[in-house]
Order: structure tokens, then C-alpha cells, then sequence
């Protein structure tokens, strides 16, 4: 059994070991904000919300409820709505009480802040070689887009949800989205995949994928062709918040990275990365919010936990360690 507090550190802890950018980059960026917080005004100081001086991932947060609640049983889902809220609540009513609905996409103040999570995106393109300027650059235009286009979203009716109905809730979202990143990168570098072909099929044999794919909605090349060389393959497309700025593959062919893994591309990001001449294979959106946070679910079980999933979830066990 943990608490709910307890449960939002190891989200955090979780996190950050599996951050791409390393610990040192992640505990230099929580420093920074400290002390931009020290140089604020009093009246400044007033409005800033302090849990950023020790989360590095604004879109994760308990969104509601008493953080010292002990929790034996998670409903665990991709989004939190008012309907996922009405099934906790129903079952919990029915003799299977839910203490704590946890959504893998941000809501609430987490979500209004999705756009302070992409700074992540140049770190890891800089490691791939892009150089830090051009990556922050061309970064701080597509934070910018995704602040003015989360800016009009009703952001806490699910947190009012939670609320009336009496249900804890939390998020969790780049974390998770961390621990998908690390897992691939350890299976892409130990496994050294030459085609396309290739990487397709070693995606294809994780569990998620697998049952994304008897849905329909399994690993696609959305670029380039299962017979081309892969190159060296870049995870830049798997965390920090939301897609980046489709002009940064022209950067990336010119560092050469030959290929691109991502969770889902829109048509204006996949006809830049063709112009690149960049090969992208999209595992898959929902199939890959699954593995991370089936990654996290794991330790919760690990500690007692029971999960019920929900909202799309995937739920797949791995074997402990």
C-alpha cells in the first residue's frame, strides 16, 4: 500500500532515471528554476506554483485529493473525462472502491502547462547532434503554438469532475512517456536493427504493439520503405509533451539520423521529414502511452497495488525483476 503523495514521487523518481537528457541535465534544470524563482517580486513569487522548484514535468500532477489517502486500488486509463470518473464512482458504489483515478494525459493545471515539458525536445536533440541553439530556436516556436492552441481548452472540468464525485486524481504524462523512450532506446541499441524492415518487425514483437496491431492501429512506416537502410535511429519523437517543430528534420538528416521512431506524426510533420529524406516509423499513440505506463503500473503492483485499467489502456504485466 502507498500513499498518494508517495505515488507522485515515485512517478517523479521514475521519471527522471529514465529521462534521456541523464540526472545531472534534469537536477541542473530543477536548480535554474530555483533560482529564476529567487529573482522574481513579491507579487510574482505570489502567482508561481512552487511544485515546479521540484517536479521537472509541469503536465504531472495530482490534480485532486488528500495526498497522505492511502491507496489499494487504481483505475488507470490514457485520459480522465467525467464518464471514466462515473465508472470509478459506479464501481466504487458496488463494492470494488477506486482510490485514486490515474490518467496518463495531463488535465487541469496539467494540461495549461503541457507546453513547459518541450523544453525537454532540444536537450535530446542535442545529444543527437542538433546543434542546442537551432534546436531551442525552432523549439520555442512550437512551445509558443502549444500554449496559445492549450490556452483555450476548459482545462479543469474533469479536475470539477473528480471533485463532485469524489474522486482522487493525478496524472501522469511525461514520465511515463520517459520510461517508453528509455525502454526503446536499450531494445534499438542492443538489438542493432539494419532495414526498416527490421525495426518494424522488433516493435512489433513488444506486447503493445502486438495488440495495437489486432486492432488496426499497429507500428506503420509513415516515411521511407521497409527495404531502406534505418541509419541511425533518433527517439525525438516519443517524449516531451507534444510534437516539436516539423523543420527540425532537415537539421537532423544533416547530422545524419536516417531514421526517426515516433508515437504519431501529422501530415505537415511527415511531409518535412520526407523532404529530409528521413525514414519514420510511428509505433503507435495509444499502444505507446500504454507501455509507459504499464512500465510504472508494474512498480505500483509491485508494492501492493491493484489496477483496474481503463480509457484505452493496454494493460500488459511484465515480469518482475
Amino acid at each position: 500500500m502507498m500513499t498518494l503523495k508517495q505515488i507522485y514521487n515515485l512517478a517523479m523518481e521514475m521519471g527522471i532515471a529514465a529521462d534521456l537528457r541523464g540526472r545531472k541535465s534534469v537536477e541542473k534544470h530543477l536548480k535554474r528554476a530555483k533560482e529564476r524563482y529567487e529573482k522574481l517580486s513579491k507579487e510574482e513569487k505570489a502567482e508561481f506554483d512552487l511544485e515546479k522548484l521540484k517536479n521537472p514535468y509541469a503536465d504531472t500532477r495530482v490534480l485532486f485529493g488528500d495526498e497522505n489517502k492511502k491507496i489499494k486500488r487504481i483505475m488507470a486509463g490514457i485520459d480522465a473525462d467525467a464518464g471514466e470518473l462515473m465508472i470509478a464512482k459506479h464501481l466504487s458504489e458496488n463494492g470494488k472502491e477506486i482510490d485514486l483515478y490515474l490518467s496518463h494525459h495531463p488535465t487541469g493545471k496539467a494540461l495549461a502547462a503541457l507546453d513547459e515539458v518541450m523544453h525537454l525536445q532540444a536537450e535530446v536533440l542535442a545529444n543527437y547532434g542538433v546543434p542546442i541553439n537551432i534546436a531551442e530556436s525552432l523549439l520555442s516556436v512550437r512551445m509558443g503554438e502549444v500554449a496559445r492552441g492549450v490556452s483555450s481548452e476548459n482545462h479543469n472540468k474533469d479536475v470539477m469532475a473528480a471533485k463532485n464525485l469524489g474522486i482522487a486524481l493525478m496524472c501522469v504524462h511525461t514520465p511515463a512517456d520517459n520510461l517508453v523512450a528509455s525502454y526503446l532506446d536499450k531494445i534499438i541499441k542492443k538489438e542493432k536493427p539494419e532495414f526498416v524492415s527490421d525495426l518494424v518487425s522488433l516493435l512489433k514483437k513488444i506486447p503493445e504493439y502486438a495488440a495495437s496491431g489486432k486492432e488496426s492501429a499497429g507500428v506503420k512506416i509513415f516515411s521511407g520503405d521497409k527495404e531502406r537502410h534505418c541509419g541511425e535511429i533518433a527517439l525525438t519523437e516519443i517524449t516531451g509533451g507534444t510534437s516539436g517543430n516539423a523543420k527540425i528534420y532537415e537539421r537532423l538528416a544533416n547530422v545524419g539520423i536516417g531514421t526517426i521512431v515516433g508515437m504519431h506524426m501529422s501530415e505537415t510533420h511527415k511531409k518535412e521529414a520526407e523532404a529530409s529524406h528521413l525514414n519514420v516509423v510511428i509505433a503507435g499513440h495509444i499502444s505507446s502511452d500504454s507501455l509507459g505506463m504499464n512500465l510504472f503500473l508494474d512498480e505500483l503492483e509491485k508494492r501492493g497495488i491493484e489496477i483496474i485499467p481503463a480509457s484505452g489502456l493496454i494493460r500488459v504485466k511484465r515480469k518482475k525483476s
